[in-house]
Formats: C-alpha cells, sequence, structure tokens
C-alpha cells in the first residue's frame, strides 16, 4: 500500500512539474486564443457592413465637407461604393458586421474597399476585434492585421499624434509625435476651409495606433506625385479592395493571435505626409464585406 501511494504521489508531482514548465516557456512567438462569441450567419446576414460605431478624422482638407461627415461615414455600410476620407494620419472609423466573419483556414476572410488605383494608394492601417463579451459593441481588444510594412524602415507601433488647433480657421495645422517631430498638415489653395474637425472642442486631439513608412511616394517630379501601394495588409491599397486574412492578427506585444472570427474592424490613415498640391496622405474607406458572403 505504502509503495501504491508513493507512486501515485510521484505520478501527481510529475505532472505538476509539467505543468509549472509549460506556463514558464511561453514566448514572445506564441500565439494567443482568447475566447469569443460567435454571432452565427444566417439567411439574413448582410455580407457588408451593417453598423457604424466610430468616426473620428484627423485634420485635413477634406474634413468638415461632405466628403468627410457622419452621413459619408454612414454610406459606406451595406455597400463598397461609399466615399469618406478619415483625414490625415490617425483618423480612423469603426464599423461591424451583423454577424460574425469566420477566419477560414488558408483562405481571405474579408475585404476593405477604398479608392485606390494604379500607382496612387493611401493605406490604412486595418484592426480588428472580436466580440468575446457578448454585447455586441466594439469595447474588447483591437488585434492589428500585420501587413507587409510591418518588416519595413519606418514602420512604428505605439505612435501618437498630436493636432493643435490652428490660429485661423484657414492656417495650416500644427502637429508634434511623440518621437518629438513636429510639422503641419498644410492648407492648399483648392480646399480653403478649416482642416480642424470643428466637432473637437478642445484646442488639441490626440490619435494613436500604428505609423506606416511613406518611402513609397514618389515626389520627383512635383506635377506627377505617385504613392505606390504595400505589398498585402492595408485599406485603400489595391484597386478594387485589399482582401485579409484574419490569421494575419497580431497582439500588442506583436504575436500572432489565433481568433475564431471577427465582428468590429477599425480602419485608420496609416502614413503622415504632405504631398505637396495634392495635400495630406489620408486613407479613403468605400466599406468592407465577408468574402464568404459575396456573391460571385
Amino acid at each position: 500500500m505504502i509503495e501504491t501511494n508513493l507512486k501515485r504521489n510521484l505520478a501527481i508531482a510529475f505532472l505538476l512539474a509539467m505543468a509549472a514548465l509549460a506556463s514558464c516557456t511561453k514566448d514572445k512567438g506564441a500565439v494567443v486564443t482568447p475566447q469569443t462569441t460567435v454571432h452565427p450567419t444566417t439567411a439574413a446576414s448582410n455580407a457588408y457592413v451593417t453598423t457604424l460605431f466610430d468616426f473620428n478624422p484627423a485634420p485635413g482638407q477634406f474634413i468638415n465637407t461632405t466628403l468627410a461627415d457622419t452621413a459619408a461615414a454612414k454610406a459606406t455600410l451595406k455597400t463598397d461604393q461609399g466615399l469618406v476620407s478619415l483625414g490625415a494620419w490617425g483618423g480612423y472609423i469603426v464599423v461591424g458586421f451583423d454577424h460574425t466573419v469566420m477566419d477560414v483556414d488558408g483562405k481571405k476572410d474579408f475585404v476593405v474597399y477604398g479608392n485606390a488605383f494604379a500607382l496612387f494608394a493611401e493605406p490604412g492601417v486595418i484592426w480588428v476585434m472580436q466580440d468575446t463579451n457578448g454585447n455586441g459593441k466594439p469595447d474588447d481588444t483591437w488585434y492589428e492585421i500585420k501587413g507587409s510594412a510591418y518588416y519595413k524602415e519606418g514602420y512604428t507601433r505605439n505612435y501618437s499624434v498630436t493636432y493643435t488647433r490652428p490660429a485661423c480657421d484657414t492656417c495650416s495645422v500644427p502637429w508634434k509625435d511623440n518621437k518629438g517631430n513636429t510639422g503641419v498638415i498644410q492648407t492648399n489653395i483648392y480646399n480653403v476651409h478649416p482642416y480642424f474637425p470643428l466637432g473637437i472642442k478642445g484646442n488639441t486631439a490626440t490619435y494613436t495606433g500604428s505609423l506606416l513608412p511613406s518611402s513609397n511616394i514618389n515626389m520627383d517630379d512635383p506635377s506627377y506625385i505617385t504613392s505606390a501601394s504595400f505589398d498585402y495588409g492595408y485599406g485603400d491599397n489595391t484597386a478594387g479592395g485589399d482582401q485579409i486574412d484574419i490569421a494575419s492578427a497580431i497582439d500588442a506585444n506583436g504575436n500572432a493571435v489565433s481568433l475564431k472570427g471577427i465582428d468590429f474592424i477599425k480602419v485608420q490613415t496609416g502614413i503622415l505626409a504632405n504631398m505637396g498640391w495634392l495635400g495630406e496622405q489620408s486613407t479613403e474607406f468605400t466599406g468592407a464585406a465577408d468574402i464568404s458572403l459575396l456573391k460571385p
């Protein structure tokens, strides 16, 4: 009996030691698997995003116009033919589906539409969220889609920019980032109106996210400025829309994240750049859809 109890105790001790070892060997490359609520697809489900949760544009040449107001943001729902400008770096829109877009192994899962065309893209960082708590609101954790610029010089996570209300309505908008850099969102002769969002009550507005490199912008010929697309992973990056694999989502530490699906999308202007007479680089959003529900 003593020998049997000893063997049993040794076995329990071994299992506990193995469990402790496993908990200590998780590293930065470990895959996180959050729990989630799945909202099933039904016959009534819409392929496109159906709800606008937030629209917070940064200063820019189309801000305070019908190209960058709440009506324009709502017009991107249930279609791929809307059009709303997100303004300069950091401006964003948050939209949601009426069902959970499932991650299908080895396939692209959803598409984000913009108005990119050959030799001119204004890439926006894409963030995804699953409705973990099941309340139908985007109040859980955002995960960044890891695009091809992740490996390029100039890509910066945890970046922030504070814009300051200018001295006059038609003056350029000053900015300062968390790296100590300063500049302005330059006004131009084609859009003469306030560039600082009139809906902001204070004198400053701070935006946080990931900065994409501006190295794809070519201004060698000021009369013919180009902005090449990245290889993959961003909104307003490719003519006809950008297809995204949910499996490319990463957490705040850069770890891959295994998500069953996603319910919400945030698209955020990714590049901070002035393109001369063309104005600031500003991502445009025209809609988003669940690829599995799109009709051929």
